[in-house]
């Protein structure tokens, strides 16, 4: 059986995901297989909070070449943006990044 830290793997900080964070969005690297109730479970779990919506996407390797001749791609992963609820707490790892 799962744990909730096998589900949700990073939080991703970039400058997009860091202007949603004034809508309670957050975004987060999961595990390839995790479905959208899993990884709300999980979030609810970890951080201790209400979440309204999951999105998920998966996001496709790029192409990346090593020298001239040999081109490989980079990983593929699941990327899900997580709202929470109007009532809800915000999650107090992505207050200071803002």
């Amino acid at each position: 059986m799962r744990t909730a830290y096998d589900v949700i793997l990073r939080p991703i900080i970039t400058e997009q995901s860091m202007e949603q964070t004034d809508l309670k969005k957050y975004s987060f690297q999961v595990a390839v297989d995790a479905g959208k109730i899993e990884i709300k479970k999980a979030v609810e779990e970890i951080f201790g909070v209400k979440v309204m919506k999951v999105t998920t996407e998966n996001m496709q390797g790029k192409k990346k070449r090593t020298g001239a001749y040999p081109v490989g791609t980079t990983a593929k992963w699941k990327k899900a943006t997580v709202r929470l609820t109007p009532d809800s707490k915000s999650i107090e790892f992505f207050e200071g990044m803002v």
